[in-house]
């Protein structure tokens, strides 16, 4: 098969850890073909969009991983699958990159994520689909809402809805003495809607990065431990990732809600579980692959081919 994904720069890519990059592995050992491209390169032009795409061979070691070959400028629809793995903020450039995805589909490209699901799922704001599985949480960006969940709750964490990897995330307390001005700034006076979770104190166990494949979830977790000090289960934070076996509560979580998602083409998405509550539905471009494969040696980028493969055929 002739497999187009598309990046951030290859050059900012850790190859010793990065989930896309052991995608691209696995489906060369399999025999596809790999293509990269860039967000910055996908255009429409004569009704087909298209990208500069680069034909590379993936190499083993994890300084020079990859070595290019030919570029073209070819068709999405010409690929066999595009797989959408540029890293958020998902802003109005990422948005624009979706609708150009799903015009692609519409001229007969397969795209995993489906972008319009990815439009359709914020990453923060998708739990509210669940709310069964869901810790007490307000959604508003009005300051006298947010306060009063404070006031409430006690000890809240708010977190922006369009950034990633713990930036942006705050823990308050209800005698923070600077609880007035978090409020202030995360919500820019108003202008900006936040999410506040009740703060769940299971963080210290890890923030559970459980993985969805199809609406199948992978027998093992990845337990993200905050460093000493800190409350955000976040790599991207500082955070240590501790490959475990997927808990009973765990499985009732990904059991209820990969096949919702899988019906919608979300191929692969990656769920947030703190202690026994559900906190975030990450379909952009989920990660964790490499930590899991190299911990429990269960083969991910395995199950993963498994699954594109059967949805191409």
């Amino acid at each position: 098969m002739q497999l187009l994904f598309v990046i951030d720069p290859p050059g900012s890519l850790k190859a010793y850890k990065d989930t896309t990059v052991a995608m691209m592995r696995a489906a060369q050992a399999r025999g596809h073909a790999v293509h990269v491209c860039e967000q910055t390169s996908l255009a429409w032009r004569d009704a087909r969009v298209s990208a500069e795409a680069t034909r590379i061979a993936l190499a083993g070691g994890d300084q020079d991983w990859y070595r290019a070959h030919s570029s073209a400028n070819r068709p999405l629809a010409g690929f066999d699958a595009v797989l959408m793995r540029k890293d958020p903020p998902f802003d109005l450039e990422y948005v624009t990159s979706t609708w150009l995805l799903s015009a692609a589909v519409r001229e007969g490209a397969r795209v995993f994520n489906a972008p319009d699901a990815i439009r359709d799922h914020n990453e923060k704001l998708a739990v509210a689909e669940f709310p069964r599985f869901v810790a007490p949480t307000l959604v508003s960006r009005e300051a006298e809402r947010i306060q009063a969940f404070v006031d409430a709750e006690r000890d809240v964490v708010l977190k922006r809805l369009d950034v990633m990897g713990g930036e942006n995330v705050f823990r308050v307390r209800a005698d923070d003495p600077n609880r007035n001005v978090i409020v202030e700034v995360m919500t820019q006076g108003g202008a900006r809607t936040v999410m506040c979770q009740r703060y769940i104190p299971e963080i210290a166990q890890g923030d559970k990065r459980v993985i969805l494949i199809d609406g199948k979830p992978v027998p093992h977790v990845l337990a993200r431990i905050p460093k000493p000090g800190e409350s955000r289960g976040n790599l991207a934070a500082g955070a240590r990732g501790v490959a475990q076996p997927i808990s009973a509560r765990e499985r009732e979580i990904a059991d209820a809600v990969g096949p919702v998602l899988a019906a919608r083409g979300l191929l692969l998405v990656g769920l947030d579980v703190i202690g026994d509550w559900l906190t975030e539905v990450n379909v952009t471009s989920p990660t964790c692959f490499r930590e899991i494969q190299d911990q429990a040696g269960f083969d991910v980028s395995g199950m993963f081919l498994d699954a594109l493969e059967a949805r191409l055929r």
